[in-house]
């Protein structure tokens, strides 16, 4: 007996470590999704394709890089690394096909804004100080990039915590005129950031309350410093840029492999301006020493982290709406959930690493006004979204109203306010409009799925009401959901009262004939006067609060005191609860119906019944 038990147990252990190992087994999948993809990765089909791909993403990677490290103010060379690490942690954590993760014009100005205010250009301590550090870069450039780090840090804990408290979910706040409307806003932001670049101006780092407008009125304070130079380089890269990139897109169909337009120009410049002598000739500005290799890992400084904290959140915010925004354009556009491919991620990764390694410092000689260019050109998409609006304004003025208020919100402040605005925005509006919308839905007993049988009393069913629940019941709109019923119950009584009094005349009318023998209304037919019933079909009622359930409550006992039964149909196991606990419905008849044909049935045969009574008692 001892030996079956512990045969029994050893079993049952067993099972229980299999189930464990499989549970962590799915974990592990759902969380590392290259577990999934790898195994079935064909070789064969996708190789050649990720390859161009990767090839492709390395380019624009380069190009973006360098040119939002500059955005953020540090140097150029971060945007390399900023470029290479976070997307060999996305190829093994993401899930968007079309999500390529790396340096971001947006955050890499939110970013900025802490490394001047903290690590200012203009500080004495800090360009004083040329000793080399890591690299061969400056203590000042050391200290800058220390703070966007802190910046780039604190933003992931944020996002991580987000994660942990399933903030997700909240997501359906970030409508799209409210996204369209703050990327809007940040792409002009950006592209104000790079007019210096493309004019060739000196010009100090302006930021803050309206900063955008201080920028153009100090460019036209200093219009004659514009270097003639620069703006005819920046023009010409803009119109080849543009032209090329619209005939990639005209003829892709029909090339397997687009122009990289974006690294002949960087080649093409940077060659022009090395054997032209364009930094010393020209007086043009240029990217400058580009550092050989990878730094050795270090923590941000952690003393400065509570002085990011504004820029942090804005980091985390707006780039998790920015990819987000991505990620559903791709998905929607393409038909796919999630990602089983992330091999041109990796590719990618391997071509930035020769760039960091071999070909880095060969771009010492790329002019600052082509990189600003491409960043300009690069932000094609996001300002081409000002033709939304006329989509908006045909389609929903508030919404309309939104996007303008939304992008001046943007432009005036930053992204992340702007986007604060705009959430704010919309829950407003929610509100005010909410409890405006229609809340019940009067039906007729033939439009439910309900089949009579010939021999129904289909008479009978005409005391019948069904109120269909068109939306959640809270406190916004339950103040108006129980005063449409009032008034559908309110004018059904009308009429109940006029056929009650028609009912009346002929009872008088059939009293006094019978004394006489005569019969003088038996030709009359008397409305029936049964009792009447309110079904509320609850298929709708998604949700509820506490106010929305009182309500219900309140309703049921105002019926009851009119002689007015009601049902409810299709309700949901915890609003039965809720509202068995919160109120006294005690009935001799049930009160929740799985469908609107059960409590029909249940009405015909409490009245079949009824009637049969009635005529045994006569």
């Amino acid at each position: 007996m001892m030996t079956g038990a512990k045969k029994k147990r050893s079993a049952v252990w067993r099972k229980i470590q299999a189930v464990r190992l499989e549970d962590i087994k799915l974990w592990c999948m759902r969380r590392l999704p290259i577990l999934t993809w790898v195994p079935v990765y064909n070789w064969k089909e996708n190789l050649i394709p990720d390859t161009v791909s990767g090839m492709m993403l390395a380019i624009q990677q380069v190009t973006q890089g360098l040119a939002f490290a500059v955005l953020s103010s540090v140097h150029p060379v971060f945007g390399l690394y900023g470029s290479f690490f976070p997307v060999i942690i996305y190829a093994i954590f993401g899930m968007g096909h079309h999500v390529a993760t790396g340096t971001f014009a947006l955050t890499s100005l939110i970013s900025a804004n802490a490394v001047e205010r903290l690590v200012p250009s203009v500080s004495i301590n800090f360009t004083t100080n040329n000793n080399s550090g890591p690299l061969g870069l400056s203590e000042f450039e050391m200290q800058r990039i220390g703070v966007a780090a802190a910046v780039s840090f604190l933003g992931g804990i944020i996002q991580v915590v987000m994660f942990m408290l399933q903030l997700g979910s909240a997501t359906f706040l970030l409508t799209e005129p409210v996204i369209s409307a703050m990327t809007t806003g940040a792409a002009t932001h950006v592209v104000t950031s790079q007019v210096k670049y493309l004019l060739g101006m000196k010009m100090p780092y302006i930021s803050g309350p309206l900063g955008f407008f201080h920028i153009y009125a100090y460019i036209f304070e200093n219009i004659r410093s514009v270097q003639l130079e620069a703006l005819l380089l920046s023009l010409l890269s803009i119109v080849v840029l543009v032209l090329v990139k619209e005939l990639n897109e005209k003829f892709q169909r029909n090339i397997k492999v687009v122009l990289p337009i974006d690294l002949v120009l960087i080649i093409a410049t940077s060659v022009a301006c090395y054997y032209a002598d364009m930094e010393y000739v020209y007086g043009l500005e240029v990217v400058g020493h580009i550092p050989e290799g990878l730094p050795s890992p270090k923590t941000p400084p952690m003393n400065i982290l509570p002085e990011v904290v504004t820029e942090a959140f804005g980091v985390a915010l707006v780039g998790y709406v920015a990819s987000l925004a991505l990620a559903k354009a791709s998905a929607k556009k393409l038909k796919y959930t999630v990602d089983d491919n992330q091999v041109a991620c990796l590719i990618s990764c391997a071509l930035i690493l020769v760039v960091i390694y071999a070909i880095g410092p060969m771009l010492y000689w790329l002019p600052m006004c082509v990189l600003a260019s491409i960043i300009v050109v690069g932000l094609k998409g996001m300002l081409m979204q000002f033709r939304d609006l006329k989509k908006y304004w045909n389609m929903d003025k508030i919404d309309w109203s939104i996007w303008i208020s939304t992008y001046v919100f943007t432009i005036c402040f930053a992204a992340n306010v702007g986007l604060l605005y705009g959430v704010v925005c919309t829950i407003v509006i929610v509100i005010f409009r909410f409890p405006r919308a229609k809340t019940l839905n009067l039906k007729n007993v033939k439009e439910v799925e309900y089949k009579y049988k010939p021999e129904d009393n289909c008479e009978s069913l005409k005391q019948v009401k069904i109120i269909s629940v068109n939306n959640p019941l809270v406190f916004l709109n339950a103040k108006k959901f129980h005063a449409d019923l009032i008034k559908i119950i309110q004018k059904d009584s009308t009429s109940s009262q006029a056929c009650e009094d028609v009912n009346k005349c002929e009872q008088n009318t059939l009293l006094c004939s019978f004394p006489n023998g005569n019969c003088h209304g038996e030709s009359l037919q008397p409305c029936h006067s049964e009792r009447r019933v309110l079904i509320l079909d609850c298929s709708g009622l998604n949700f509820f609060d506490y106010t929305g359930v009182s309500v219900l409550l309140q309703i049921y006992m105002d019926c009851k005191n009119r002689h007015i039964d009601v049902l409810l149909a299709h309700c949901k196991a915890s609003l039965v609860k809720a509202m068995q606990y919160g109120g006294n419905l005690e009935s001799e008849n049930p009160v929740f119906f799985e469908s609107i044909s059960s409590a029909i049935d249940a009405i015909r045969i409490h009245r079949n019944y009824n009637k049969f009574s009635e005529q045994s008692e006569v």
